[in-house]
């Protein structure tokens, strides 16, 4: 192949599209709403989908803990992490925690508009699945946004098929989203900006691993090559070569 190889097997020109597509994303989300592009609901429901006129609910402000207390909390794991949520996907689905067990699941927590980290993260994590084969059915590779105020369904859905279509999109109401950040001891606060966008989101980004029975099995720092998320994926894959 003449192409110049990017992250983890994935193309340059591929992380280039990756990148342009947040920035059209950006774009879409400057403007007060994108035309048949409902805003999440702040009680999205199976019965209810997040299409409905309910108002659109305030992207979080930031969590209730600094970034070094929580980075202390997971990189020493002085606090249980993980657990229950309940948040919507780009189909307008409620989706619990409980509906991927029997498989591992990676979880990542970024936004849509996200310049730099989250979409080369998301590309190392879709590079590492892609080298398992057969095997990356055993995992669900799970984004949470942190900005649902902007990431309706629709940018969502965007934003996942750009990357996989294996990946799990997930948004709805800001408090949902604040708690199943809490959970995973994630870092986050919108800070202003000048332009379109008027804020962005600095915010932690370690990639979780959790187990098949939905407990937390342990972290991978950003910027995680992807062959290394590949070997520690195989680890907890079942196999008789493992």
């Amino acid at each position: 192949m003449n192409g110049a190889r990017g992250v983890g097997g994935v193309t340059c020109r591929g992380i280039r599209r990756i990148r342009a597509l947040a920035a059209l994303l950006a774009l879409g989300a400057g403007a007060s709403a994108a035309p048949g592009v409902a805003a999440p609901s702040t009680q999205a429901s199976a019965a209810t989908p997040a299409a409905s006129a309910a108002p659109v609910a305030a992207a979080p402000e930031r969590s209730t803990r600094s970034a070094a207390e929580l980075m202390d909390v997971v990189m020493w794991q002085r606090e249980p992490i993980g657990g229950p949520f309940r948040l919507v996907d780009a189909q307008g689905r409620v989706r619990r925690d409980t509906d991927f067990r029997g498989r591992l699941m990676l979880v990542y927590f970024g936004f849509t508009t996200c310049p730099d980290v989250c979409p080369t993260d998301l590309a190392r994590i879709t590079a590492a699945l892609q080298s398992l084969g057969p095997d990356a059915e055993q995992v669900v590779p799970v984004f949470v946004t942190l900005d649902p105020a902007r990431d309706t369904r629709a940018l969502l859905a965007q934003y996942a098929a750009a990357f996989d279509p294996r990946w799990v999109a997930l948004g709805g109401g800001a408090q949902a989203v604040a708690q199943a950040a809490d959970a995973y001891r994630v870092y986050w606060e919108k800070v202003p900006v000048p332009g379109a966008l008027r804020y962005t989101i600095d915010h932690s980004s370690f990639i979780h691993l959790v187990g098949r029975d939905g407990r937390w099995i342990g972290f991978l720092p950003p910027n995680t090559p992807a062959e290394r998320i590949a070997t520690v994926l195989r680890s907890h894959i079942p196999g008789p070569a493992r």
